[in-house]
């Protein structure tokens, strides 16, 4: 049995859920949990899921037992994660964020560019109410909390702005993304990754359908309005195959990880994706 393990947010149920109604078929029975980013990022770390979801700042902690699959990605390009805050909050250099989490992308890259803050790890769907509070003084939103928050809010700073800086580039950010445990044979990895693929192909082909089921079925938090909006950002037609500038992307912040101590070594994406020419090779 399959342990399949992805966030709740929408993009990922939405690539996800054409195999749990049974429109893609997987090679072996499985079952799947929907979990927070940063519980994925942990039980990644201790190998739970024979597939998961995971921020792409966790990835070179778990390279070892863990390949990258190339589709069911998040990037942003142009948008992202926000740090918000209260209108009337003026940011000291200390300022008190909440992040989603250890691992998250967010907070690699938070962490290199206010090094003084003070930062506390929440839940993300706890973040806007820690700010409201003021248990907090800012937090980064993720997920289709970007999309509608409170008027009392506002916006700091935008964390494509900060990948820009740091990565001295215009790359996509690398947010999230899908991993498969190593142990599992290379033809079945294959097989999970060009289905998983598909369905995610499948999913943007009847994306009316496939959204009105999710809706109908309590899936998703958003309205269809919001929901039709964060499926542009975060599930389209690079989310079922890596760009050259996408993996560019990755390498950049693995690198900037690594420049900074974060990553015990500098590695490629290309060298941990599933080599999926092998199965064409074997059968030709």
């Amino acid at each position: 049995m399959l342990s399949i393990a992805h966030s709740p947010d929408a993009d990922d149920i939405f690539m996800f859920y054409p195999i749990v109604f049974g429109w893609v078929d997987l090679p072996k029975p499985f079952t799947h949990y929907a979990l927070d980013i940063e519980t994925l990022n942990q039980e990644a770390l201790k190998g739970t899921h024979a597939i998961s979801a995971v921020s792409f700042g966790l990835y070179p902690l778990i390279k070892d037992n863990y390949a990258l699959l190339q589709c069911a990605t998040s990037f942003g390009l142009g948008y992202g994660p926000k740090l918000i805050k209260k209108k009337t909050t003026r940011l000291k250099r200390n300022f008190k964020v909440a992040l989603s989490g250890q691992y998250t992308t967010n907070a690699l890259l938070f962490r290199l560019y206010y090094p003084q803050a003070r930062v506390v790890y929440q839940n993300f769907l706890e973040i806007e109410r820690a700010v409201l509070s003021g248990e907090v003084d800012a937090g980064v939103l993720i997920h289709e909390s970007i999309l509608n928050f409170h008027s009392d809010l506002v916006v700091e700073k935008e964390l494509w702005e900060i990948w820009c800086e740091l990565s001295d580039s215009t790359l996509p950010l690398p947010l999230g993304g899908m991993v498969l445990r190593r142990s599992i044979p290379l033809n079945q990895a294959i097989i999970l990754e060009k289905n998983l693929s598909r369905a995610i192909q499948i999913a943007l082909e009847h994306a009316d359908l496939l959204s009105g089921m999710l809706m109908e079925r309590g899936l998703i938090r958003v309205n269809a309005n919001h929901l039709r909006h964060y499926l542009d950002l975060y599930a389209n037609a690079s989310s079922y195959t890596l760009s050259l500038e996408q993996q560019q992307g990755i390498d950049k912040l693995f690198e900037l990880g690594f420049k900074h101590g974060l990553f015990p070594e500098w590695i490629s994406c290309a060298d941990h994706v599933i080599p999926s020419h092998y199965h064409q090779l074997r059968f030709s």
